[in-house]
């Protein structure tokens, strides 16, 4: 079956390329990715992409340039949860290198590899503008701070009780 929007998501897809002018649909890009990864299970496969060329009228190449170059798109499966931790210098300075390290003990997955269980993606972003609260991580639509190894244990049993929770 090839990918299609359902009638919701196709309805709000319309309206944000409505805001556009003619000739100028590629500036809802952004905005239609992430419709699409919202969709389509977490991640945008070539498909996808394919898909979401085909409603802006532009070329595939253009829609995969923007979904490799930002970090906020997915183009594999991701666990149920993604600790998206930063990788920048003010996050360095405060040992997100360590905590990196942690959590792939932790979880025994490198970064880019998700859990055998499915739970749990482990990615590194550049600067998350949290400079102060580092290091940090991205944890769906919510920044955790100021991280320690007992902070990252609590967070993977929240979210292993929370998933267990929702089954």
């Amino acid at each position: 079956m090839a990918v299609q929007f359902s009638e919701a998501k196709l309805k709000k897809a319309e309206e944000i390329i409505a805001r556009y002018p003619e000739g100028k649909q590629k500036s809802a890009l952004l905005m239609i990715l992430h419709l699409a990864q919202e969709e389509f299970g977490g991640w945008l496969s070539a498909e996808t992409m394919d898909y979401v060329a085909s409603l802006l009228k532009i070329e595939p190449i253009e829609v995969y340039e923007v979904a490799t170059f930002y970090s906020m798109y997915n183009l594999k499966p991701v666990g149920r949860y993604m600790f998206e931790v930063c990788q920048t210098g003010p996050c360095m300075l405060r040992g997100s290198d360590d905590i990196i390290d942690y959590i792939k003990k932790k979880l025994g997955i490198n970064v880019g590899e998700t859990t055998p269980d499915g739970l749990f993606t482990l990615k590194t972003v550049e600067c998350l503008g949290a400079c102060g609260y580092a290091p940090m991580m991205q944890l769906g639509k919510h920044f955790r701070e100021h991280l320690t190894p007992e902070k990252v244990d609590q967070i993977i049993e929240e979210c292993r009780r929370t998933a267990a929770a929702n089954n």
